[in-house]
């Protein structure tokens, strides 16, 4: 049994991760800002505060006295840092939630092995990006000048309950009542780029394995999905896993979307542009990581508890997909009709 210290323990990941540390039957304290509420078992301990309280973090080292740290909310050096101050020679294990925005985008090949590119200050897509592999890299100076051992995990479009479904136009929940009233859905490109989705229950089961696992000391590694599918594939398997009609995708060219949405298209100029697969053969031989939820019960799942939540926002709530949708059509049967 080990004394684990959560660093958020309330958001999509760290839930699970939470539940799997007490179903692995290991001690946890879950050290958030108290302003959410998580179905998570009785026996873990809750500390609040806020997290770049850099007093308030060595209180913690001090008071809770973990074995190990999780981190799931260190998103740039200077926190990195300041977690090093707190808990270096306190602790025996850090483990970080990184992500695989660390990579250069795009890969030299895929699938991407932990060891490929990552940013650098003049090679970079996105600044989230470039600070957290900032921050992998002050972990892991961490561990070799003996502070604490570091194992960093790099999760991809995470998905499960009490969160929303991503899109191309971002994680809007009127998308879900789009699917089902047989809506145009909006896709960037032709709908070929791949991605790999991955339900938290699994991406949590990779952080569990690394607790207390020396081989995990020192090391990085991929946790996401095993599922090669494009962005056509995602929309059709979404739509038949929660009973809606054979979805009508419209494809408009990413850069033309990030132009007339840049509000709404963060995600995919930072991320889902990119056509992307990670080699997760390492989580799985070190940390016990399995891709056990296919995307269509995971959808399913996701959706339902959207519904309990009373989260779905009605279609016509976003009046620009259709706007869009007119346009475009538009668009392209002028270009047809003058160059027929």
């Amino acid at each position: 049994m080990t004394d684990v210290l959560v660093v958020g323990g309330t958001g999509l990941i760290s839930t699970g991760v939470v539940r799997g540390l007490v179903a692995a039957s290991h001690d946890v304290t879950a050290f958030t800002r108290g302003e959410r509420d998580a179905e998570v078992p009785q026996s873990v301990a809750h500390e609040t505060g806020d997290r770049n309280d850099d007093a308030r973090l060595a209180e913690l080292a001090a008071d809770v006295a973990p074995d190990v740290v999780i981190d799931m909310v260190c998103f740039t050096p200077e926190q990195a840092e300041a977690a090093v101050e707190a808990f270096g020679g306190e602790i025996t294990q850090y483990v970080f939630c990184s992500t695989v925005d660390v990579y250069a985008r795009p890969p030299e090949r895929n699938p991407v092995t932990e060891d490929a590119q990552r940013h650098d200050a003049d090679h970079h897509v996105s600044d989230y990006g470039l600070n957290k592999t900032r921050a992998e890299d002050v972990f892991f100076d961490a561990h070799d000048d003996g502070a604490f051992a570091t194992t960093v995990l790099r999760p991809w479009d995470t998905y499960g309950e009490g969160a929303p479904l991503n899109h191309t136009l971002g994680n809007g929940t009127y998308y879900v009542d789009r699917l089902r009233a047989g809506k145009p859905i909006v896709v960037h490109g032709d709908g070929t780029g791949l991605l790999s989705a991955c339900h938290r229950d699994d991406v949590a089961r990779g952080f569990v394995g690394a607790v207390a696992n020396e081989a995990a000391y020192g090391e990085a590694y991929n946790v996401t999905g095993d599922e090669c599918i494009t962005w056509n594939q995602y929309h059709r398997r979404v739509a038949a896993a929660i009973g809606a009609p054979e979805p009508e995708l419209v494809h408009v060219p990413t850069d033309v979307l990030v132009d007339v949405a840049p509000e709404r298209t963060g995600m995919l100029r930072d991320h889902f542009q990119f056509s992307t697969l990670y080699d997760n053969t390492k989580a799985k031989r070190d940390l016990g990581f399995a891709y056990t939820v296919p995307l269509e019960e995971g959808a399913r799942r996701t959706v339902e508890s959207l519904k309990e939540e009373g989260r779905i926002a009605e279609w016509e709530s976003e009046p620009f997909d259709d706007r869009l949708v007119a346009a475009w059509r538009d668009a392209t049967a002028d270009v047809r009709e003058e160059l027929a």
